[in-house]
């Protein structure tokens, strides 16, 4: 009988050069590990999506991109539930082999009306419908032009086409047009960006950037997956519904799992590149459907968040208690202020620092991640604060509070940070 060989048997230079990297890792700060979070559903029902138990401690989670608090919804939960009983556990199979069934119809008739496009199309997970959908899309002789923070998702895409790319300066719509300016006419060009970015809280002027699209013949990509559920006053569809943008941007790109409580993926637009995508994108054709658990959910929460606005009234009105909250302590100069969205990040540069500073904020009982390279650029580690819907006021006080506390004397440093584009060009004065 043969055994497979362990570990040790392999061969010891191999082995040593990944032990070697994590060690270089482990010193530099930037090492990283799986941290078990358990939620806490009793502690009250106004607090039951935000007090975890995080590996054995327990602590308010200011991590969670739960912005408006449905994950734990009973409306969300009894749709997933009631899917379960009709429908089973799993889908079997790839929508190409098995078929769609009714709810995944239903949920993508439902997000093109969401979107204002002909159609839409449900994938597995943000980052599986970038990458899937750049490669359909981009053939050689394109070419795209991708902010430069934009999530690595994006970038996977772009790097994992023919077609060719440019990285412009984050929100330098000067210098993207300088670029556009320079390319051949007859290429077919893609513009590509985050609407609300997810490590900075920051977006770009979007109503400048697709006049710029349209001046040189681009067409425009976006990720709406920290603003979906957020922006918009009819709908609260994302950012290009609240700048009056969907019928000037190509693709909607947007997930389930963040605002809307759940989890996967959609993308939306016309019915031409929704059948190009059905039959291109590799993602797409190669995965297995969502289960209907997970459909009705998401469902269920497209159709809440355009008819209970309560929960984005809570959120904004916490943003900005928590604003209030940190000029009257004196961190004003820590954070960009205003804050037009949920995302407050706190820089600290120091990736050693950045994951000190979330240390004693926990011992204090309070979640924040420390984010470091290359999630972020170098030199930039901070601290991510994501607002949510279901913080309550006494939460927000304490980790103010706490941050005076945790968080290492030094210079301003919010000058490193991405300064927001003025949104002259657009058609609201504020994306509350």
């Amino acid at each position: 009988m043969t055994h497979s060989a362990s570990p040790d048997a392999l061969p010891h230079a191999a082995m040593d050069s990944y032990r070697e990297a994590l060690e270089h890792w482990r010193e530099t700060g930037q090492l990283r590990r799986c941290r078990t979070v358990i939620p806490h559903g009793d502690a009250g029902e106004s607090s039951a999506s935000t007090l975890v138990e995080l590996d054995g401690q327990l602590a308010i989670n200011f991590s969670s991109n739960d912005y408006l608090g449905l994950s734990q919804d009973e409306r969300l939960k009894a749709a997933s539930i009631e899917a379960i009983q009709h429908y089973g556990t799993g889908s079997a199979s790839s929508r190409l082999i098995s078929g769609t069934g009714p709810l995944v119809q239903a949920l993508e008739a439902a997000l093109a009306r969401f979107k204002k496009t002909e159609a839409a199309l449900v994938f597995n997970s943000g980052y599986q419908a970038n990458v899937a959908i750049l490669q359909a899309i981009l053939e050689p002789g394109d070419l795209v032009f991708c902010d430069r923070l934009n999530h690595a998702s994006l970038v996977d895409g772009c790097r994992l086409s023919e077609a060719r790319w440019t990285r412009y300066p984050h929100l330098d719509l000067d210098n993207l047009e300088a670029r556009l300016r320079k390319a051949p006419t007859e290429a077919r060009k893609w513009i590509v960006t985050d609407s609300v970015f997810s490590m900075d809280g920051d977006y770009p002027d979007l109503c400048a950037l697709v006049e710029i699209a349209e001046r040189y013949d681009a067409l425009v990509m976006v990720d709406e997956a920290h603003a979906t559920g957020l922006y918009g006053d009819e709908r609260s569809s994302g950012l290009c519904e609240q700048f009056a943008l969907s019928h000037r941007v190509a693709l909607q790109m947007g997930t389930f799992s963040k605002a809307l409580g759940g989890a996967g993926a959609y993308v939306a637009g016309s019915r031409v590149l929704m059948d190009t995508l059905i039959n291109r994108a590799r993602g797409f054709i190669y995965s297995t459907a969502l289960p209907p658990a997970v459909v009705a959910a998401a469902h269920a929460a497209v159709a809440l968040v355009q008819t209970d606005f309560q929960p984005k009234t809570r959120l904004w009105e916490n943003v900005a208690y928590f604003e209030q909250q940190a000029v009257q302590a004196g961190l004003a100069h820590r954070f960009q202020f205003p804050l037009k969205s949920p995302i407050v990040p706190v820089l600290v540069g120091d990736s050693t620092q950045a994951l000190q500073a979330s240390q004693a904020l926990l011992d204090a009982g309070y979640f924040v991640q420390g984010i470091r390279p290359p999630t972020v650029p170098v030199g930039t580690a901070r601290l991510r604060i994501a607002l949510s819907a279901a913080h309550t006021r006494p939460q927000i006080e304490g980790l103010i509070q706490a941050l005076s506390h945790a968080l290492p004397e030094s210079p301003d440093l919010t000058g490193s940070l991405p300064q927001p584009e003025s949104s002259a060009g657009c058609t609201r004065e504020s994306l509350r």
